[in-house]
């Protein structure tokens, strides 16, 4: 439980964000806010605004409470989320930031139907639409509630709404701005939190004799724990396949999560410019980096422990009563910024996607010009409550809700990889065949489960997206249209700056060290 120490410090974080998030959403006299403000920040977001709400954004409940809960079940190598997450971004920022800001989107949709037509940016908007409610954001929701639960003894259902509606008061009416901005408050709470629980579980294993010795102490204690690539015989090989993981599916994986999902791209699109995007997206592969230390340690230290759990998931919530006061409310702290930041984020992406992708074909021009604004507010309202009311009957039954979530969405990653890339980088790609392999994606990996329930999920992520681009490929060739648009590349400079190649280099660097040393 909490004590009064600590629920003051949290009390203060949250008083504090939401004021900081009035005071940047705040307009200059005769200025009234437009969708390009709400949705895309005005297109004014520097670098580190922009890396570091790519962090806030991505680890959230479900990063730190569901790798935790891995890092418990299985180990280091559920890093390899983390680590390969870092070089994407840095592929992402060179090869794919340059198109979409060409293009002046706001949205994954729009690019669509830019290249292609109506039907796939319905499709594909349709589609983001159900993953965002129904699986991310039920996920932050519930295993934020399980956290607070744990820690401080607050009721799931109070806590799902307390979450939410935290995360309405300072986001709906600031819209992105207000969020990236806040942003860096929220990292640097979360990197702090995260790096003080890691420390002090590392000084508990150590017997008081530090960190460093903790950690040694840490991996002589569980060796199997440190293992990066796991053999065949290994339990939790189905989830993380060995090589494979560096070679196959979570390429995919990683390509359509950075690259291709508004959720994240959404910051980088809001950037004053293609130098400054990629600048925040090198800033975001260093802290990616660091990352496993927060959220995947904690859990391995508590298996080292002998933590009796009665789900893996409850291995970081079980480590923050471990904390002394004081410590505990700012870590308590930072994992509310983590949860209530990435709330906040994924209703500004949906109402983004409803509002600029949906809503136009269903009301008149004049009416949506009137309420444009009006309607992602209460779009991301609406979007919350509903999260609120389906996340317990969703996820209440799962142990690792991070392996669900993975799972689950590979179904359709392969699609959606195959869809963009060649809709950037291959003229002749159709819209009926871009369609096909969306459709395929999911017929395609629903049959490989059911048929080969052998086959890792990530292996079979890998395997559906070969087929998919294959399936687009033969039907853009075989039935070639006339295409409404396709996006010019001769335009597009995919130069970089000294300094975003350098960190290019050195991230490479570093996650070779890493996976040689844990191999």
């Amino acid at each position: 439980m909490l004590s009064s120490l600590d629920v003051m410090i949290v009390a203060f974080y949250a008083i504090a964000l939401f004021a900081l998030a009035q005071w940047v959403s705040r307009e200059k006299p005769g200025h009234s806010k437009d969708a390009t403000d709400y949705f895309l920040a005005g297109k004014s977001l520097p670098w580190w605004a922009i890396g570091a709400s790519l962090i806030a954004a991505n680890i959230s409940a479900e990063q730190i409470i569901g790798m935790s809960g891995s890092g418990y079940a299985i180990g280091l190598a559920i890093a390899s989320y983390e680590w390969m997450a870092a070089i994407t971004l840095i592929l992402v920022g060179k090869y794919l930031l340059p198109v979409f800001l060409k293009t002046g989107i706001y949205t994954m949709p729009q690019f669509l139907e830019q290249r292609y037509d109506h039907r796939v940016k319905t499709v594909m908007a349709s589609f983001w639409l159900g993953v965002y409610v129904f699986v991310n954001l039920t996920s932050i929701l519930w295993l934020g509630a399980l956290a607070i639960n744990t820690v401080a003894g607050i009721d799931l259902t109070l806590g799902l709404v307390l979450l939410g509606f935290f995360a309405m008061s300072y986001s709906l009416y600031g819209g992105l701005k207000a969020v990236a901005l806040t942003d860096i408050v929220q990292v640097v709470l979360l990197v702090a939190g995260g790096l003080m629980i890691a420390a002090i579980l590392l000084e508990k294993i150590s017997g008081g004799t530090g960190v460093v010795a903790g950690l040694v102490t840490l991996m002589e204690t569980v060796p199997d724990r440190f293992d990066m690539i796991l053999a065949k015989d290994h339990p939790h090989y189905m989830s993380l396949p060995g090589v494979s993981v560096l070679i196959g599916g979570m390429w995919v994986m990683n390509v359509s999560y950075w690259g291709f999902n508004q959720y994240i791209i959404q910051r980088a699109l809001a950037a004053k410019s293609v130098s400054e995007a990629q600048k925040g997206i090198a800033f975001a592969a260093f802290l990616k980096l660091l990352m496993p230390v927060i959220v995947v340690l904690p859990g391995i230290a508590m298996y080292a422990l002998n933590a009796e759990l009665t789900s893996p998931d409850q291995a970081y919530p079980s480590a923050m009563a471990l904390l002394p006061a004081g410590i505990k409310g700012l870590v308590f702290a930072a994992l509310l910024a983590a949860i209530v930041s990435s709330l906040a984020s994924m209703c500004n992406s949906i109402s983004t996607i409803f509002t600029v992708d949906l809503l136009p074909s269903m009301v008149s021009e004049e009416w949506l010009a009137r309420n444009r604004l009006f309607s992602g507010r209460a779009t991301a309202l609406l979007a919350m409550i509903i999260a609120m009311v389906a996340a317990q009957p969703l996820l209440g039954n799962f142990d690792q809700a991070f392996q669900y979530i993975q799972e689950f969405t590979g179904f359709f990653t392969p699609g959606i990889v195959v869809i963009f890339l060649l809709g950037m980088f291959w003229r002749k790609t159709t819209a009926t065949g871009a369609l096909l392999a969306a459709v395929g994606s999911a017929v395609l990996s629903l049959a490989m489960k059911l048929l080969v329930p052998t086959l890792p999920f990530i292996d079979r992520v890998g395997l559906v997206f070969v087929l998919c681009l294959v399936l687009a490929v033969v039907w853009s060739l075989a039935k070639p249209q006339p295409q409404p648009g396709h996006i010019e590349l001769s335009g597009v400079s995919f130069a970089t700056t000294t300094g975003f190649n350098a960190a290019g280099i050195v991230v490479s660097c570093m996650l070779a060290f890493f996976y040689i040393t844990w191999w």
